[in-house]
């Protein structure tokens, strides 16, 4: 097995006494030897042809947070048996550990030379794009810069050193978190993009080179875009339920489009069974075909970096621009509703059972529902009459909180829209 960590408190601690435990009980534990990406971990496990990974990281959470994610042979998440499986053996052995089978080893190294495989970096070189990056001062650290600089591309990184508070951030790369990235992009005026990679650098968010936000839904749609119709990938689209419904643009004879539910590892599953050429969820996680069913924020930037290189334009926001008029605005929004009755989990399979006919003043052409892992509808989608127009509603099961997303034709239909989500379920 592998085993990586980010920068946070005590992770590389954490993934020490992982790998004697491991050792300990007789399996070759490949340590890394630095902090490193979920990708890159996820990555070496199938590259290697191990049988398992382990990353010690909380992701985007907040410092004070630290976790663990499993990943399998093909290179991505646990899918939800897997992980109830490790859940059922806990503490039902006493440990053993030693250090015999430990291998520190260049967990990055094998990542770094497959994204120099599938990246322009001559067109992105040749057009001159000149890239900002902000790790977050996550694990993603310099990898970005120092992959286009190394390629002859501009490139700046700011937050570039892993810190175990993310600089006094929370290292999820959404707009209310890029404001140094935001305001650097507008006051220099130089740079052609800008990128986010949040904690483990599996997520991506972009900046304009106005320094205006761009949305991740709006990021998926080019991104979509780019890869079945300018790259020609052959096979299917996979997004989660709170995606973008213009996705569905892009669906034919032989290219389906999958609404699964929300968590990449819905995505990731669909990606190991069918031929799917790319898989994207709104939280800013996207996987590809040609590389691994994981999330990867870095290889994501380079394909915006690519994408932006071959249009024929060297700024974001100009080709932003010609994209919306291509495509049209995108309408969406969600809110976290509070929610503190007792009977939270059976909202929705109640709601289920006695369908609704219309929303507001919409009529459902089809309602879906998606299911938590112990098999009960914690998420329920209403698709109304002319598309894109779609109201989700998804009850946590962690937190006393429903939340309701929306896409419609112009911000006062989401508007009614959410509103409706709150009357249905109050």
């Amino acid at each position: 097995m592998a085993l990586g960590y980010d920068g946070r408190r005590l992770s590389k601690a954490f993934a020490h006494a992982f790998a004697q435990t491991l050792s300990g009980n007789q399996f070759e534990a490949y340590l890394s030897n630095d902090i490193t990406t979920t990708p890159a971990l996820s990555f070496y496990v199938k590259h290697k042809a191990l049988n398992a990974g382990v990353m010690i990281t909380a992701s985007h959470n907040p410092p004070t947070y630290n976790g663990i994610k499993f990943k399998a042979d093909y290179g991505g998440p646990f899918l939800t048996e897997e992980t109830i499986l490790v859940e059922q053996n806990l503490y039902k052995q006493t440990v053993v550990s030693d250090d015999k089978k430990v291998i520190l080893a260049d967990i990055t190294a094998a990542y770094v030379n497959q994204i120099e495989s599938l990246i322009n970096f001559e067109a992105i070189s040749k057009a001159g794009i000149n890239v900002l990056v902000d790790s977050m001062s996550g694990a993603g650290q310099t990898i970005l810069e120092n992959l286009l600089r190394k390629h002859n591309c501009s490139a700046d990184t700011i937050f570039g050193k892993a810190d175990n508070n993310f600089s006094g951030r929370l290292a999820e790369p959404i707009e209310k978190n890029l404001l140094p990235l935001s305001s650097k992009l507008s006051a220099d005026k130089i740079y052609s993009i800008g990128a986010a990679t949040d904690g483990d650098a599996d997520r991506l968010g972009v900046v304009m080179d106005n320094g205006q936000w761009l949305s991740a839904q709006e990021t998926i749609l080019y991104l979509t875009d780019y890869i079945v119709n300018k790259k020609n990938v052959p096979g299917h689209v996979v997004k989660t339920s709170s995606v973008t419904d213009k996705i569905f643009l892009f669906q034919s004879e032989s290219r389906k489009v999958f609404d699964v539910q929300v968590g990449f590892k819905y995505i990731c599953e669909k990606m190991i069974s069918e031929n799917v050429a790319i898989g994207c969820e709104e939280s800013g996680g996207y996987g590809y075909s040609v590389h691994i069913p994981e999330r990867d924020g870095v290889f994501s930037a380079l394909l915006m970096c690519e994408m932006l290189a071959l249009s024929g334009f060297n700024k974001l926001s100009e080709f932003v621009d010609s994209k919306r008029k291509e495509f049209g605005a995108i309408y969406y929004d969600r809110i976290d509703h509070p929610y503190h009755k007792p009977d939270r989990i059976e909202k929705l399979p109640s709601l289920y059972k006695n369908k609704p006919t219309h929303i507001g003043s919409f009529d459902i052409v089809k309602i879906s529902p998606y299911y938590s892992s112990r098999g009960i509808i914690n998420g329920l989608k209403f698709f109304l009459k002319d598309s894109p127009r779609w109201l989700l509603l998804r009850s946590s099961e962690t937190e006393p909180m429903i939340r309701i997303y929306a896409e419609g034709k112009n911000d006062d239909e989401v508007k009614a829209l959410l509103q409706a989500g709150i009357d249905i379920i109050s």
